[in-house]
């Protein structure tokens, strides 16, 4: 295995700000997809966690959309030549919420980039530090985890098979996606990355066996799993993906509890675990 940084050596330390009024109108339409009809969403109002990725929104051009449907790379984002790129996983610290109707700033910057070979072939690990601030304030840190790889094998599709039952105390939560949500969410996130929606593309060119759930989308669903039985605050929140999910069967998040820390995983069909994640919030709110 080899670990190089020298191609791109010029690429860390590299920063990009974006600004947004975190107007009211995306959280509306975040509540409409994932069916809250009880989070207040009026000017002033807490942003719900995750729903930044909502915000600060890239703006590439048409013409300089790559044929997979993202933004070409070299600008920000090194320009690794692997084709498949995923949004691995991330840690964050929730410090202060964001607030609805008030202007924010996102200060990203490049931490470090990893090239190493396998017997999976190529990866490039890109890994990007978030931070959010309000008034001046930090409110949420988050540092991203960017994976590029090599074209692979077919993936095969997943076997439908019995969830083990789940642990006394769980929350749980079955999750049907379909194309409306992966559009809409590709919609929220103005993400044109055609495996979301384009199935032949998706099939014929990526060798998934269907449309792929959106990673962010079951790190929300996740989320939302969470605001749905615990008060806040939340103190933090990581995610890492392990195998795809698809439009071709339910899937299920699950949730245990344990001094005031929260273990997650979005289970795939075969009831393999498909995002492992954790939750810490205030042990009296569990």
């Amino acid at each position: 295995m080899t670990d190089s940084r020298a191609d791109y050596a010029q690429w860390i330390g590299r920063q990009e700000t974006t600004h947004d009024e975190l107007s009211q109108t995306p959280a509306l339409a975040a509540a409409a997809t994932f069916d809250d009809t009880r989070t207040p969403l009026e000017k002033g109002d807490a942003l719900p966690p995750l729903w930044h990725w909502f915000y600060f929104l890239p703006r590439a051009q048409q013409a300089l959309l790559d044929v997979d449907g993202h933004p070409q790379r070299g600008g920000f984002m090194p320009p690794i030549p692997y084709p498949r790129r995923m949004f691995a996983g991330a840690r964050m610290r929730f410090h202060r919420p964001l607030v609805i109707g008030q202007p924010a700033r996102r200060e990203a910057v490049i931490r470090d980039i990893r090239l190493k070979s396998g017997r999976s072939g190529s990866l490039a690990f890109v890994s990007v530090l978030c931070s959010f601030y309000q008034d001046g304030v930090l409110c949420v840190e988050e540092e991203q985890d960017i994976v590029y790889r090599e074209p692979g094998p077919a993936v095969a599709c997943p076997r439908v098979r019995d969830w083990s039952p789940l642990p006394a105390g769980a929350w749980s939560q079955i999750v049907t996606p379909d194309p409306r949500l992966l559009f809409r969410f590709s919609a929220l996130t103005f993400n044109a990355h055609r495996i979301h929606y384009d199935r032949p593309y998706a099939i014929n060119e990526e060798g998934y066996p269907g449309l792929v759930v959106h990673g962010p989308l079951t790190a929300v669903l996740l989320m939302e799993l969470v605001r749905a039985n615990v008060a806040p605050p939340l103190r933090g929140y990581s995610f890492r993906g392990l195998a795809p999910l698809f439009d071709l069967a339910p899937f299920r998040l699950v949730c245990t509890a344990s001094d005031g820390q929260l273990a997650l995983e979005a289970q795939g069909p075969d009831g393999a675990v498909a995002m492992s994640a954790s939750a810490e919030v205030d042990a009296s709110a569990v």
